[in-house]
């Protein structure tokens, strides 16, 4: 039989409990840094998608000016929806026009279940919704107002969903309010 050698005590080899907690520290920095990764990766990408969406829009808005003479004259988000799907003309009268965008590359909700999604030939209080679930900000000139700018401006409030409103003279996006830091401007 073997004996110890001498001076070695009976202890088993093991994991201290420094040890351990050492390598969960670990482990949790790891983690958080993987998400943390992972999360601004997800908002790069829904910011991408936005700045996409966005472009699209203004080429249907372009597209419908020069179909019914002018922009849709709303700041409502449904009205603008319906019609850019051909449903209103300019001063918001029902028409059967033809739709300047295809609804079914944007996502579309019910204003009163965002969550939801809807046809929006059906649904009349829909809207187009920006990645992180929220209506798109449309604002359309205001008459008599001196706009420089093409005639309306349209943008999502971005990630923290916050919008001040506020335009600049000329009809021009205002970013310096701290809540429109991190909007996305289809035409700043």
């Amino acid at each position: 039989m073997l004996e110890a050698p001498s001076g070695a005590t009976g202890r088993r080899a093991a994991f201290t409990l420094l040890e351990l907690l050492a390598v969960t520290a670990l482990i949790a920095i790891l983690a958080g840094i993987v998400l943390g990764v992972g999360r601004r990766a997800s908002d790069a990408g829904r910011i991408a998608r936005a700045r996409a969406e966005l472009a699209a829009l203004s080429v249907a808005l372009e597209g419908y000016r020069r179909a019914q003479g002018d922009y849709p004259r709303t700041d409502d988000e449904s009205r603008l929806l319906q019609s850019l799907i051909g449903k209103r003309d300019p001063a918001n009268t029902a028409i059967s026009g033809r739709a300047q965008l295809e609804p079914a590359r944007f996502v579309i909700a019910r204003l009163a279940a965002p969550g939801i999604p809807v046809d929006p030939f059906a649904v009349v209080d829909s809207a187009l919704v920006d990645p992180w679930g929220r209506p798109y900000v449309y604002v359309y000139k205001v008459p008599a107002g001196g706009w420089a700018n093409s005639g309306f401006v349209l943008c999502s409030a971005g990630p923290d969903g916050k919008d001040s409103g506020a335009l600049l003279p000329g009809g021009f996006a205002d970013s310096a309010p701290p809540e429109n830091a991190d909007n996305i401007y289809a035409n700043p």
